[in-house]
């Protein structure tokens, strides 16, 4: 099948490379502009650029898709079915309708629960114990298509956003192919979201982060592995700020101590508003990430004191 590709981030890699594998005619991609990154500011591509031009397919890097630019293109390339992997670009109606099998989309939740940017992070946030992709048509609103296929997968226990994204690329990648090779037989059928259903996964932002250590342990570690890798949990202790990167619930009942307080050093446990987690990794501003051990080989805590 002759098809147009686009996508920007990491997880929409996998499934550039699974169609190519597919033995489809990706005809080009469309990806977000190079941004600015790092301390030197150097101009960056986005990972799927890296990825079509390895595969020496032809990259365009439109500002808007709204101007009639993107869409002379696509006129031009004349594509059977456009794959759309988070690219962070809506499609106007004319794009939509152009192809002949559609424009699809693989979206990182099961539908309708969790339209919107950052699905992944908000099924770990709010600490849901299933998750998956979801494949759908396309159309003008967010997210709101006719759903195709889906595939489901176990979020686990201590699981962050960050271990979650690479394993549901990798599903995402499968469930594309499924996909086609559905819509190529003609033998999938389109399903209607049901929108009392659904809730609206916003992209996370800094001021999200500060623990609430009065909130329940469940909630707290639900929050350090939902923010992780980015923007990472945060507290404050001996006034310096710090990053909490990784923690496990200890105990889920009861009060042992003030909320924030360490009531243990080894393991090292802190006391939340029900129950304790036990910090596992974490990050003083200015230094490097390291494991609860060599973080107190350096700076002696005792119990009693608390974090903020």
């Amino acid at each position: 099948m002759k098809i147009v590709f686009m996508g920007t981030p990491e997880f929409a890699v996998p499934c550039l490379e699974r169609l190519i594998q597919d033995g489809h005619e990706v005809a080009a991609v469309f990806t977000q502009p190079d941004k600015p990154k790092g301390r030197g500011y150097a101009m960056t591509p986005p990972p799927v650029k890296v990825c079509a031009l390895e595969h020496g397919i032809e990259v365009f890097q439109p500002v808007s898709m709204k101007d009639g630019t993107a869409l002379e293109i696509l006129n031009n390339i004349k594509p059977q079915l456009i794959a759309v992997v988070a690219f962070g670009k809506i499609l106007p109606k004319e794009i939509l309708d152009l192809p002949e099998y559609g424009c699809i989309n693989v979206h990182g939740s099961l539908l309708p629960k969790y339209r919107g940017a950052a699905p992944i992070q908000w099924s770990v946030l709010n600490g849901d114990k299933i998750t998956g992709i979801t494949t759908m048509y396309m159309d003008v609103g967010l997210d709101t298509g006719d759903m195709l296929l889906k595939a489901e997968t176990e979020i686990g226990e201590n699981e962050t956003s960050g271990e979650l994204h690479d394993r549901l690329a990798v599903m995402g990648a499968q469930l594309l192919s499924e996909t086609v090779k559905c819509l190529e037989k003609g033998s999938v059928e389109r399903i209607k979201q049901d929108n009392s259903q659904s809730c609206y996964a916003s992209m996370l932002d800094k001021s999200m982060c500060s623990i609430d250590w009065n909130d329940s342990a469940v909630n707290v570690h639900n929050k350090v592995r939902g923010l992780s890798p980015w923007p990472v949990a945060v507290a404050s202790i001996m006034n310096k700020k710090v990053k909490i990167h990784k923690t496990k619930v200890h105990d889920t009942d009861g009060v042992k101590g003030e909320w924030g307080e360490i009531v243990s050093l080894d393991p090292f446990v802190v006391a939340c508003g029900k129950g304790t987690v036990e910090i596992l990794e974490l990050q003083l501003e200015g230094k490097k990430r390291m494991k609860i051990k060599d973080f107190l080989m350096g700076h002696r805590l005792q119990t009693g004191e608390r974090f903020s």
